[in-house]
């Protein structure tokens, strides 16, 4: 068996990540949102991996064990310092499955009830 290097795994990692980013912003259209990767038009940290959802921050993850605690708190986080009050959401998939979302009770309800400012 041939040891990869941590750079080797860093690559693969990120590439992983962009591919999750651009099928999540895929099926996300499909559903009509305006969804976009946002990595290829900017790339800085605590922006939003996929836009075009109105007032949700979206964290995107693909991975197969995800701690759901850390990337709630880096969504939470995140969203934050972009500083347009949008919802932080936590994305998320594993191999052979389809997309979930995590995010605060309180958060969902104000999106189901169409308590967001669509900005």
């Amino acid at each position: 068996m041939v040891e990869r290097t941590k750079r080797q795994i860093g690559k693969a990692s990120k590439a992983r990540g962009k591919r999750a980013e651009l099928d999540l912003a895929r099926k996300l259209q499909e559903f009509g949102f305006e969804a976009r990767r946002t990595a290829q038009y900017c790339g800085k940290a605590g922006t939003s991996d996929v836009v075009g959802v109105p007032g949700v921050h979206c964290e995107c993850k693909a991975v197969e064990r995800l701690n759901i605690w850390e990337a709630l708190s880096q969504s939470k986080r995140d969203a934050e310092a972009e500083g347009k009050g949008d919802i932080p959401a936590v994305f998320f998939k594993r191999n052979r499955s389809g997309w979930f979302v995590a995010m605060p009770l309180t958060d969902f309800v104000k999106l189901y009830k169409g308590d967001v400012t669509n900005e």
